[in-house]
């Protein structure tokens, strides 16, 4: 699901703000505890633990491209989860064995939307349900407009000028996109969110910024994380915009 890799236990000590937003939108996926549930992106696995709770005769499979979260994942869940290191582009479970998928704050890291929402469909049962929530269109417009003017700049411009991670779609484009993939009962929409972290610069380092970072040597990744937040000035804001997907396989 992501161009690289994480530092998972890290991500799991500071996720704490993304995990209780991350909640609700587990709120909106009905279960009756049987079902099997895919936990598209589960990072460190703390939404794949929550999981397991509302599933007491099922079974959760938590996909994650990143080896070390899905290692933070197995400290956290054990064996009472299956999980698996794939690219959800790629995602082959043998055939339609999902009951629902949930995701959170993991589709704005995929650039191809539509080869997910394919790959998805194909391992849901039909009258399965998609619940989602990524960064949307207008998402962290402060953020987009200082990477940018620190990426131009020396010393990083030769390793990160014109480079951005993230795929912020709007809900109609995603519609389409759903609609494509074989999805029905689309619902699609925008809204603000409080903003994922507790500390800005330890939530840059080791999430946001985290493609820059791998792009740069380590000798000026503190210094871009650091040009960045006063490039933020300040008192920095970061407006966040989410994009909720509903939809059923059809």
């Amino acid at each position: 699901m992501s161009p690289h890799d994480w530092d998972g236990a890290t991500y799991d000590r500071i996720s704490g703000p993304i995990y209780d937003n991350s909640l609700t939108v587990l709120e909106r996926l009905e279960l009756c505890g049987d079902e099997t549930v895919l936990d598209a992106g589960c990072g460190s696995g703390r939404i794949t633990e929550a999981l397991l709770e509302r599933l007491p005769r099922g079974h959760v499979i938590g996909v994650d491209g990143s080896p070390a979260m899905i290692e933070a994942a197995s400290r956290r869940v054990g064996t009472r989860a299956q999980l698996i290191v794939c690219d959800l582009c790629e995602l082959d479970l043998g055939g339609p064995v999902l009951d629902a998928v949930l995701s959170t704050a993991v589709f704005h890291w995929i650039a191809d939307h539509g080869r997910l929402f394919a790959r998805l469909r194909a391992n849901m049962r039909p009258g399965g349900r998609l619940v989602a929530q990524c960064g949307g269109e207008g998402n962290v417009p402060e953020l987009m407009a200082a990477t940018a003017t620190v990426s131009a700049a020396e010393p990083f411009a030769g390793f990160l000028e014109g480079f951005c991670p993230w795929n912020y779609q709007s809900p109609r484009a995603t519609e389409r996109r759903l609609l494509s993939a074989g999805f029905e009962q689309v619902r699609t929409s925008l809204a603000v969110a409080p903003h994922p972290y507790d500390d800005l610069a330890q939530w840059l380092g080791s999430n946001a910024l985290s493609a820059h970072l791998l792009r740069l040597p380590e000798e000026l990744r503190d210094g871009y994380v650091e040009a960045v937040l006063d490039a933020l000035g300040p008192d920095p804001q970061t407006t966040y915009i989410r994009l909720n997907i509903d939809a059923v396989a059809g």
